[in-house]
């Protein structure tokens, strides 16, 4: 009994004034130096980390669903598996943060960067990206999410978002994981995905003319009907890829030679 009316008035004196709380021996808070954390799996629903210094932390599989991180540095940090729902995340740095599998629904990352990062698997369902940097860099000009894969421009424009990546004609994607991605008719071409992961991925009827495929791992990729007129696969793998009625025509193949 006495320990525990020790212990109370700590808890009670940490979590008044600035909010802050403990969690794994760390103390959380807005602005709080937490750089390289253990604090996996922990529980930080609603933890104000506005500001928080986060580089390098391990939030694999943690709850920050309706956490305020506002501004706050997560460069490199590993929240995969983790639970973001309906967190704030205007303006935060999530450079090279690995968020694979990680639940961003409702999230508001509007105005973070996310260049680097690792979205694959990530569920965006409404979330605000609007102003966000992508992965592949490109600046998000949306407001919100409404599939994983789909954003929506305008009532009749729409693009194409896939593990964070911009797809669209030009794209930069240089090393981009697209690993089982449904890309179905969607216009690449002259997009630049040298050493891009494009294993298993459904490319059917996709436009890819004179895209850059370069070292591109293509290994049981569905090209099927696709038009791949002028493109490059030097050293690219193509092993088990379906090329079932695509256009090869002017294409560089895996061992340089070029078709006619």
């Amino acid at each position: 009994m006495r320990l525990r009316w020790v212990l109370l008035p700590l808890v009670l004196i940490l979590g008044c004034g600035q909010g802050a709380i403990q969690v794994n021996g760390y103390t959380i808070k807005a602005g709080a130096n937490l750089q390289d954390a253990k604090l996996g799996g922990a529980n930080l629903v609603d933890a104000k980390l506005t500001g928080a210094k986060l580089r390098g932390a391990n939030l694999v599989g943690a709850n920050l669903v309706g956490a305020d991180l506002r501004d706050a540095d997560l460069r490199g940090a590993d929240l995969r598996g983790a639970d973001l729902m309906f967190a704030n995340l205007v303006g935060a740095n999530l450079v090279g943060a690995n968020l694979e599998n990680a639940h961003l629904e409702d999230t508001n990352l509007s105005g973070a960067n996310l260049r680097g990062a690792n979205l694959h698997g990530a569920h965006l369902e409404n979330a605000n990206l609007k102003g966000a940097i992508m992965p592949d860099g490109t600046v998000h000009p949306t407001t919100t999410v409404l599939s994983p894969t789909t954003t929506v421009l305008s009532p009749t424009t729409t693009v194409l978002v896939v593990n964070g990546y911009t797809i669209k004609a030009g794209a930069f994607l240089i090393e981009a994981n697209l690993t089982g991605a449904d890309l179905r008719g969607v216009d690449l071409s002259g997009a630049d995905l040298r050493s891009a992961k494009l294993v298993d991925a459904d490319l059917r009827d996709a436009d890819l003319r004179g895209a850059d495929l370069r070292m591109a791992n293509l290994v049981g990729a569905n090209l099927t009907g696709a038009n791949l007129t002028g493109a490059n696969f030097q050293f690219a793998d193509l092993t088990n890829a379906n090329l079932t009625g695509a256009n090869l025509s002017g294409a560089t193949m895996p061992d340089g030679t070029k078709r006619p």
